[in-house]
């Protein structure tokens, strides 16, 4: 699925503008509820042999956005990108996309192979309109996407067991919008939701194979330290 199929039932103007950043927070918010139907919940084609992380950094007014495409499940290094550009957007909860959306497609363009998964540093459908980072930007680029938070932006949710690989489902009503996730007993869960292109069990699979020993799987522990200015060693 192409995105242009992706987003075939709105207008060729609504098309466009879901690339377009410089909007007021009424009209993002306006666009972000037209986009969220187009979200897939379920489960992708094809077996998984790259995966993505994805993390933004800030220093003074300069956003950087890593991408670093690891093998799964080997997590080795395959390749990364690092892109610069100045910020444009304060930081406004449930508008983080507008922020930090344009440096993260720059870096997603300027990669040399196509990854099959993107883990995301922030939501997916764990979001107020149902249209985190991660499904906003796994809609965009039309790649199968799951976003790992580290807080919760909203709903409701039991505490998981202590245990590694246990969770509870997050809830919004009688609306489950993702899953909060002991990825390593004893320490503070993380929270997974579909992005895109993904069901919920699968997203919280691939996040818990993506951890080695740390709370945060190793995609995101790659990105955040690019983002930062490291240079990873690929080989």
């Amino acid at each position: 699925m192409t995105l242009s199929a992706g987003i075939s039932m709105t207008s060729r103007t609504d098309r466009e503008s879901f690339r377009r950043w410089d909007v007021s927070p009424e009209e993002a918010i306006t666009l972000q509820r037209k986009l969220a139907r187009q979200v897939v919940k379920k489960g992708q084609t094809g077996a998984v042999q790259t995966v993505a992380g994805v993390d933004v950094g800030f220093l003074g007014e300069m956003s950087r956005a890593a991408v670093v495409i690891l093998s799964y499940p080997a997590l080795d290094l395959v390749d990364y990108t690092v892109v610069t550009r100045p910020v444009t957007r304060p930081y406004v909860p449930g508008l983080l996309s507008y922020r930090e959306g344009p440096v993260i497609l720059d870096a997603l363009d300027r990669l040399a192979m196509r990854p099959d998964l993107l883990i995301f540093d922030g939501h997916g459908l764990a979001h107020p309109r149902r249209l985190g980072l991660a499904s906003h930007i796994g809609v965009l680029v039309d790649l199968p996407s799951i976003g790992c938070a580290k807080s919760r932006l909203c709903g409701q949710h039991d505490e998981p067991e202590v245990e590694r690989g246990s969770y509870a489902l997050l809830t919004e009503g009688d609306e489950t919008i993702g899953a909060v996730v002991r990825t390593r007993s004893g320490v503070k869960p993380v929270f997974v939701s579909i992005g895109h292109r993904i069901n919920l069990l699968a997203s919280i699979e691939y996040v818990l194979t993506c951890c080695r020993g740390y709370r945060l799987p190793e995609t995101t522990r790659w990105a955040h330290r690019a983002a930062g200015g490291e240079k990873p060693a690929i080989g």
